[in-house]
């Protein structure tokens, strides 16, 4: 049978139609893998997908808030829980807070209803028979971050796949129609496609060669990629057993950070405030009244306070622990001296925190660009480039930061100045030339100051 032209013109656009579809759905950011990573960020230190945990379990939470007839506020629910609660018009938040005993949830007022719905789609779509089943709560502490960093190369492989495929698929088409119309008495009709490859392949063995040395430098390139992302921990933000609002304790109330973290001029550790600190204002401070309430009334469950005892409150001596989750996390190996930077460096705790007078949620790890427009770093003239947490990070601090070593009182500065003007009065001026002495020139990129 005689195969036209307009034939095989249809055939391998038909092939090609099908498969180039196919890759487009499986390589498209879909809703549901944006579902998984927001879980994993947002919501899985106190949900489970099918526990009940510190919070309620989100599998089929849709479902349930629909068969009340308040499907819709689901989202409000989750962006600002204390504020759906507050505005009276829905009896299921309520109900979900008092089943908690007054747990409040963080606020989420930076996710869209789409992104809620993303999340809610990821959880009912699991399977509740599956071993893992998203039963553990799923609290990694750098999860979001090696879900989002681990897309890029998985997509490149699969469509490297898609691509072969279509190589192929092509190849048979043609294959067949030479075979079909007889149009050609060429002896590659009855090679194997491994001995088709190896003849294209050699004659066309320059090209090839050039492409090959591509794909092979290019996976090296992506692989380290991959391995310079690990434990990077930008923006990483774990929920917190109590709610506590920087804004408001540093912002509006002026309170000094070194009130709280008052081991930070002392000790390598900055220390979390124990729960006596907080009850030297919350004794007076209850909250009546307030949407907070039920955050401070766990403060007085930790201290074992009582405030309807007596008239003016009493402890109880039944005491309960707070587990805060670690925001900060360096490896065993790396020594971080807070007192040495705050009292000897004269670092403002923004520099490297960020301005926690701003920030209305419990800390987080401030992605390096926050940290430049920070303005002790603009006037220090310290600009990073590289992942906040990460060994660059400190290295490009440390060759930026200046120390005024002639004006410093410190005596491990004294003895270096003293070194420099009486060895080698040449290299102290060079350190010079550039208006400042760094932390760098004064030894501060040697291993030993900062790994044991």
């Amino acid at each position: 049978m005689k195969i036209t032209n307009t034939q095989r013109v249809k055939g391998i656009g038909s092939v090609l139609t099908g498969l180039l579809l196919l890759a487009f759905i499986s390589l498209s950011p879909s809703y549901h893998s944006q579902g998984e990573a927001l879980f994993k960020a947002k919501c899985a230190t106190c949900h489970a997908v099918f526990q009940n945990g510190t919070g309620p379990k989100l599998y089929g939470a849709v479902e349930r808030w629909e068969a009340e007839g308040e499907g819709e506020l689901i989202y409000e629910w989750v962006q600002n829980n204390a504020k759906l609660r507050g505005s009276g018009k829905s009896k299921r938040a309520a109900a979900v807070f008092a089943e908690y005993k007054g747990s409040v949830m963080t606020v989420f007022a930076d996710l869209t209803n789409e992104q809620i719905g993303s999340i809610f789609e990821w959880v009912d779509s699991q399977d509740p028979n599956a071993s893992a089943g998203g039963n553990a709560q799923a609290g990694l502490e750098n999860g979001s971050s090696e879900e989002e960093e681990g897309g890029l190369p998985w997509t490149w492989i699969i469509l490297g796949v898609m691509f072969v495929i279509i190589i192929m698929a092509v190849s048979g088409v043609r294959r067949q129609l030479k075979i079909a119309t007889k149009e050609s008495g060429d002896s590659t009709d009855s090679l194997t496609y491994v001995e088709e490859f190896k003849t294209w392949a050699w004659k066309y063995r320059l090209y090839v060669g050039l492409v090959t040395l591509v794909l092979v430098l290019s996976l090296i390139v992506g692989l380290f990629k991959v391995l310079y992302s690990i434990n990077v921990m930008e923006n990483y933000q774990p929920s917190q057993p109590i709610a506590f609002p920087h804004d408001v304790h540093a912002g509006i109330n002026g309170i000094d950070c070194k009130y709280c973290h008052n081991s930070v001029t002392k000790s390598k550790s900055a220390g979390i405030p124990s729960v006596n600190v907080c009850m030297n204002c919350h004794k007076k401070i209850n909250g009546e009244g307030k949407e907070f309430k039920g955050e401070i009334d766990k403060i007085y469950t930790a201290a074992g306070w009582d405030p309807s005892r007596g008239p003016a409150g009493e402890y109880t001596g039944k005491t309960s622990p707070i587990v805060w989750n670690k925001v900060h996390n360096l490896p065993d190996h790396v020594y971080f001296n807070h007192s040495q930077h705050v009292v000897v460096g004269g670092l403002d705790c923004k520099q490297c925190h960020g301005d926690m007078a701003k920030m209305k949620e419990t800390a987080k790890v401030q992605p390096h660009g926050e940290l430049n427009k920070i303005q002790e770093n603009i006037d220090s003239k310290i600009e990073f480039t590289k992942p906040t947490l990460t060994m660059g990070w400190c290295i490009e601090c440390h060759g930026q930061s200046g120390v005024d070593i002639a004006g410093s009182d410190n005596a491990y500065y004294d003895e270096i100045h003293n070194r420099l003007k009486k060895n080698d009065y040449s290299l102290l001026n060079s350190y010079n030339d550039d208006g400042k002495v760094t932390v760098k020139e004064l030894g501060g990129w040697e291993c030993s100051k900062c790994h044991y």
